[in-house]
């Protein structure tokens, strides 16, 4: 990638000091916002979220071959999710070894043996990528994963483009400045909330945002209840220990919370084990899919975004299957797979072990986990597959090829870090929203984008984990 910030700028740290302390207050100013980790339930006490001083240059066809699949992956997503089939053949060697993907499954088999109790289904997910550059100097998009469960940062990221802007502004690059994308994600999300929630059909009811214990991120999550409060739906926000005490189901399956009717769950909490505290919790999941109220994401498209069915999804003549008569999205789909290969028992996972050993800083080994921090990566991938290669403790696991973007040079300006130049790369995510009202197609739409850099010295892990940070692109 070109350096879109020229070196003159770059270090001179006279204007580098000034335009930290400009973008800074930029970020307060524009409501790029978390609770600090000290107290992540505390109004009293906030802090900027972490970003970048400046820009990313983002080749501007990559990016534009993102936002175009995305519509094509929201229609996949939903297409699994109605496929049980698929789903039970996909995650077969995985639930018969990982406890936590095994008590979805479980669930995901109640609601298809009591029948769906809703016919609306919401859908909002972030399809992320990073630019794989080879040796050749040529580059292609590669999906990580795709996020089927909470994508978050689409709030925060509405406001990031005015804070870039500011700071070039201020650094004298008003060219620039003028090439930084809208980008207003939290709006999109929020429009197919509403649509599931007039579908529903009930004024009264409201949009239950279930939130985690701890609340740092809550200020991605307000873009969006404020832009449902515009539109005069009431969202109310509860954890998994208030359904649990004050949840109930009516005799015609609808969900009340706190005495009020649930019209749509936005769930912000319950992707990890750790989630799941008590088997109260478990029992008020189970409550919620059981219930007449749209589920943002159901039980089944919870499973859709695991990583087994992403590497099933690779093997030849998948995509045909949920894509008949469409070619053309196929291709479009297909472009943007990396390598992915199995750990099942057998011949194939056998070759997937081998070539992992052997190689481990060609690959990334992959669990069934959302969050960020969760992958192996280098001599840990043999140090984890030399324990498990003879069990199936292996299918646990998928294998994928390491993408190796370009780095650039940044500032990563986080509170209380030292201010240093940073080689950086970037993850690029998609945000999609769909609505659908029994075979009736009703939304589907790209609906914004989300860049996330993070230091060339970390592996892995988000903004929430605390490695990465926002960004925006600059199209190059």
């Amino acid at each position: 990638m070109a350096q879109v910030i020229p070196d003159k700028v770059m270090t001179n740290m006279a204007l580098i000091n000034e335009l930290v302390d400009v973008a800074k207050d930029a970020a307060l100013l524009h409501g790029v916002l978390m609770r600090i980790k000290e107290t992540p339930n505390s109004s009293e006490l906030v802090t900027y979220a972490p970003f970048t001083l400046f820009p990313t240059p983002v080749p501007k066809a990559v990016f534009l071959q993102a936002l175009a699949v995305q519509t094509h992956y929201n229609t996949l997503v939903d297409k699994i999710s109605q496929d049980p089939d698929f789903l039970q053949e996909a995650l077969a060697s995985t639930v018969a070894v990982d406890d936590f993907t095994a008590r979805l499954f479980r669930i995901h088999q109640q609601i298809l043996k009591e029948g769906r109790s809703q016919s609306v289904v919401l859908g909002l997910n972030r399809s992320d990528y990073m630019l794989d550059q080879k040796q050749d100097g040529s580059s292609s998009l590669k999906q990580i994963e795709i996020n089927t469960f909470a994508a978050s940062f689409g709030g925060l990221s509405s406001s990031t483009p005015d804070v870039h802007r500011h700071i070039l502004r201020v650094a004298g690059r008003l060219e620039e400045s003028q090439c930084i994308l809208d980008n207003n994600p939290a709006a999109g999300l929020a429009r197919a909330v509403a649509k599931a929630w007039e579908l529903y059909g009930s004024e009264k009811a409201v949009v239950m945002f279930l939130v985690e214990e701890n609340q740092r991120n809550i200020f991605d999550q307000r873009y969006i209840e404020s832009e449902l409060w515009k539109r005069n739906i009431r969202t109310k926000r509860h954890r998994f220990d208030d359904v649990c005490k004050t949840g109930l189901l009516d005799q015609d399956k609808r969900l009340f919370v706190g005495g009020e009717e649930v019209a749509v769950v936005y769930f912000r909490n319950g992707y990890m084990p750790q989630n799941y505290t008590s088997e109260q919790n478990w029992d008020a999941r189970l409550m919620m899919e059981r219930s007449r109220a749209v589920k943002c994401p159901d039980i089944s498209t919870h499973l859709a975004g695991t990583k087994k069915v992403q590497q099933v999804l690779a093997r030849p003549g998948v995509l045909e299957k949920f894509f008949p008569n469409q070619p053309e999205a196929v291709e479009l789909i297909r472009a943007t797979f990396a390598g992915l290969y199995t750990l099942d028992m057998g011949p194939e996972g056998d070759r997937t072990v081998a070539m992992a050993l052997a190689a481990p800083d060609r690959f990334v080994l992959k669990p069934q986990r959302e969050g960020g921090g969760n992958n192996i990566y280098g001599s840990e991938i043999c140090q984890v597959l030399e324990g498990v290669k003879e069990g199936s403790e292996r299918t646990a696991y998928i294998l994928m090829d390491k993408i190796n973007p370009a780095p650039s040079q940044n500032y990563l300006l986080r509170r209380d870090a030292p201010l240093k130049i940073s080689n950086c790369l970037s993850e690029l995510g998609a945000f999609g929203a769909y609505v659908r009202q029994g075979n009736d197609m009703v939304m589907n739409e790209c609906v914004g984008h989300l860049l996330r850099t993070k230091s060339s010295e970390h592996s892995d892990g988000g903004v929430a984990a605390g490695v990465a940070v926002l960004d925006n692109p600059l199209l190059v």
